[in-house]
């Protein structure tokens, strides 16, 4: 049964189930359908008004109100020949504004196309806009870098920053080389954090955040909202529990101010050498709880395990897609002879492991996490001991009064409240399983 796809348990509905579900069930198909025909059309006939975005975010800026938008207009010409005559600061930001209003999660800038937008998922051009070169890229580059961020660009080939767009928007940026080429990636962060709630995320989270020590992982691929993830259980804690909250970034995301805790939040590269050199000068500052932004090396998760054993509560990111892969790539970063040892201190440390996805709704205007929950029980620390990682799916499946549940229980509840099509759902449990 637990092979059984979501799409075909769907279409086995049981045929004498009444009469108004039945035609509901229907109408949701054709929902669906018309969705999908939509979306495939919105690939090609997408258009974005250039004008109006930019408009519409400057009155959000001022305080003002929005007023009608279409996303199907046509981009204002006066606008975009404007473009070519605009100071790169300028040009960037108007870019940015556009970005915003059209809720696109990622800006690419690559030489010989227009600006492109990921927007729910799927890449898009910003009709009508001129193509860009390196030139424009590379000027752009430079107002975005402080003199650091620009040194570290021109020895290494790329750097990462974040930028601030008024008091709309941040973006986390990285520009890199490319054949020879200059190419910018940004991804909007908003102002505001979002609430755990929100974000549909497992309420067993609100009694995580609250503990005293130990260590836990959210994971996932890059863009599976990892960050906005941990940034709202932070939030959450700085809301309820007066305590000394210490982040590790790179670069710093979202900002946290001081409510009932205080948050101090450091910048690789600016405010300390690495992840490494700024986690052990943490465990001399006092903190309560420690964000390292990410697991990435020996030297941070050997720091990272000893801070969570010693009275700190740990949490950190790793592009996993599972639990028992999560541990797994912990454990082979360490050499042979200290994975037993490890596997001993992960068992006891370990608080549990969030890993998450992003899908695109049903109705086709965002996207929906769909997440597996791992606790660090007696069983799972047991097998975490043992090296028997492969079982720990199976007290996954078992775990729901725990408050775990595997990633196929979340998308067959996804699929069930209709917030995501069975096909989508079943498309991601096909690549968890190759």
């Amino acid at each position: 049964m637990e092979r059984t796809k979501i799409a075909a348990k769907e279409r086995n509905a049981n045929p004498r189930m009444p009469k108004e579900n039945r035609t509901r069930i229907r109408e949701n198909r054709a929902v669906r359908e018309k969705n999908r025909t939509r979306n495939r059309s919105s690939e090609s006939d997408y258009r974005v008004s250039t004008r109006e975005s930019i408009e519409k975010v400057e009155r959000q800026v001022q305080g003002q109100p929005d007023g009608n938008y279409s996303e199907t207009t046509t981009a204002d010409p006066s606008v975009i020949s404007s473009f070519s005559n605009m100071a790169p600061a300028e040009r960037i930001d108007h870019w940015l504004k556009i970005a915003v209003d059209q809720k696109a999660s990622d800006i690419h800038l690559v030489e010989g196309v227009p600006p492109i937008f990921r927007r729910h998922g799927d890449l898009l051009p910003i009709e009508g806009v001129p193509t860009i070169d390196t030139k424009d890229i590379e000027a752009i580059a430079e107002v975005l870098c402080n003199e650091r961020q620009w040194q570290e660009f021109t020895e290494k080939g790329e750097t990462d920053l974040a930028y601030e767009l008024g008091a709309i928007c941040r973006f986390r940026v990285n520009i890199f080389r490319q054949k020879d080429t200059v190419s910018i990636a940004l991804r909007q962060i908003p102002i505001e954090i979002p609430k755990l709630s929100k974000l549909g995320m497992p309420s067993v989270l609100r009694t995580l955040i609250h503990k005293s020590q130990g260590l836990f992982l959210v994971t996932g691929p890059t863009g599976s909202g990892k960050s906005t993830t941990l940034a709202a259980m932070l939030d959450y804690l700085n809301d309820t529990k007066k305590t000394h909250i210490l982040t590790l970034e790179d670069p710093i995301e979202y900002i946290h101010n001081h409510k009932k805790s205080i948050v101090a939040q450091r910048e690789v590269g600016s405010d300390t050498l690495s992840f490494g050199n700024g986690l052990r000068a943490a465990l001399r500052q006092d903190p309560d709880v420690i964000l390292v932004g990410e697991l990435r090396d020996f030297e941070t998760i050997s720091i990272a395990l000893t801070a969570a054993e010693t009275g700190h509560l740990v949490l950190g990111t790793l592009h996993t897609s599972s639990a028992p892969a999560t541990i797994e790539r912990i454990v082979d970063v360490f050499p042979a002879d200290q994975q037993t040892q490890i596997r001993t201190q992960l068992a006891g440390a370990l608080i549990g492991i969030l890993s998450q996805r992003l899908l695109p709704t049903l109705d086709g205007n965002g996207r929906v996490a769909a997440t597996e929950m791992m606790l660090n029980t007696r069983g799972i620390a047991s097998l975490i001991r043992q090296a028997k990682t492969h079982q720990i799916h199976n007290m996954l499946q078992m775990g729901k009064n725990e408050g775990m549940h595997t990633m196929r229980a979340s998308l067959e509840d996804l699929v069930a409240m209709e917030r995501v099509e069975a096909d989508v759902a079943d498309n991601l449990l096909e690549e968890g399983s190759e």
